[in-house]
């Protein structure tokens, strides 16, 4: 998991908007599989490991159902630790017939894919091995490539599904945005990632440290597509942990100077990217 660790910026939390809180605490907990760690009357925060947020649900005054063809979330990633894992998940999916939007092989990974009841997308998926994973003028090979069910199930030796493990983590995330070029340069030249592939003209795909990638992008929303309204259903923010204060620094100084908005809140960054993706940097404990 050194991918999600100093010395790479990486997506530790996500943050995010439901209509209905109670029907989100139930989801969460019992079909995805979190603790709750805390809550409000309109606010939660889940779990895997017993201490550290992975998820934050809110339910906003007047909130209104996710806006289509805006900008803002297209799913977020729960990353399992093993194979296995993922086949516990995924047959706990089947036997309680949850609906599932689909599941593929990308070669450097094995998703499956669904959205809460809210249309907040989600992906569940498990690295392969990276020794496995093929890399070209420096961009990796990814594909979207049928998923072996049976295999996956398989991998999960028909024992009993207790929830996350305590070693999951946020993955990455995926943004719907307005402008693809953009986007790419707030993200390289202001945040340090690099582009590690790019899928046609409407995607590509960010990382640092040679991961496949923790953030992804299109425009497969329409180019130009707006912000959503501040009380719909969707992305509220994510958290990047950066590896130390002097990139916090050095991050601030070249977001500035592509002209994005940088304000300090409680020791943290807050900034958001062109297409109103709000973002939280902080510094790895």
């Amino acid at each position: 998991m050194t991918f999600h660790s100093k010395p790479a910026t990486f997506v530790s939390q996500v943050n995010i908007k439901v209509e209905n809180i109670e029907r989100s605490i139930a989801f969460y907990e019992q079909v995805i599989g979190f603790q709750v760690l805390g809550r409000t009357d309109r606010t939660a925060s889940f779990t895997a490991d017993g201490q550290t947020v992975l998820l934050f649900i809110e339910q906003p005054d007047n909130v209104i159902p996710k806006r289509g063809r805006t900008t803002g979330l297209y799913h977020f990633a729960i990353l399992l630790p093993a194979r296995a894992d993922l086949g516990r998940v995924l047959n706990h999916l089947l036997r309680i017939g949850y609906p599932l939007q689909g599941g593929a092989d990308h070669w450097v990974s094995e998703a499956v894919y669904l959205a809460d009841p809210d249309g907040n997308g989600i992906e569940l998926y498990v690295d392969r091995p990276f020794s496995t994973w093929r890399w070209e003028k420096g961009e990796v090979a990814m594909s979207t490539e049928p998923l072996d069910v049976e295999s996956l199930i398989a991998a999960g030796k028909g024992e009993a599904w207790h929830g996350l493990p305590k070693e999951t983590l946020i993955g990455h995330i995926h943004l719907h945005v307005s402008e693809l070029k953009r986007a790419e340069q707030f993200y390289t030249e202001g945040l340090g990632f690099d582009v590690v592939n790019r899928y046609g003209h409407q995607a590509l795909f960010l990382s640092t440290g040679k991961y496949h990638h923790h953030i992804g992008l299109n425009t497969w929303n329409g180019v130009g597509a707006p912000m959503p309204p501040a009380n719909s259903v969707g992305l509220d923010s994510f958290t990047m942990m950066l590896p130390d204060e002097e990139t916090k620094e050095k991050v601030a100084v070249q977001l500035m100077k592509i002209g994005a908005s940088v304000a300090e809140e409680n020791g943290s960054l807050v900034t958001a990217d062109p297409s109103g993706n709000r973002i939280v940097l902080r510094v790895s404990p």
